[in-house]
């Protein structure tokens, strides 16, 4: 693997998740979920969740991303 595939996998991967990320921690804030509240209540849980679901989504969409780019999908 040659170093410029190796970067493009690496800041895409990186690009996606906190892409989903930030989309999940945005859309637990629009539903009232705080991850940062004082311990760990319901709506913390649910936004950190949110959070994760999001990050994970957004890596997934990033890799298929590049995999149709390498099989020339993409345009």
């Amino acid at each position: 693997m040659s170093q410029k595939s190796m970067l493009v996998e690496g800041l895409s991967d990186a690009i996606g998740f906190m892409g989903g990320a930030l989309l999940g921690f945005w859309a637990g804030h629009l539903l009232g979920f705080d991850i940062f509240e004082a311990g760990y209540g319901n709506g913390a849980i649910a936004g950190i969740v949110l959070v994760g679901l999001g990050g994970g989504l957004g890596l997934q969409l990033a890799r298929r991303w590049r995999n149709r780019q390498k099989t020339g999908g993409g345009n």
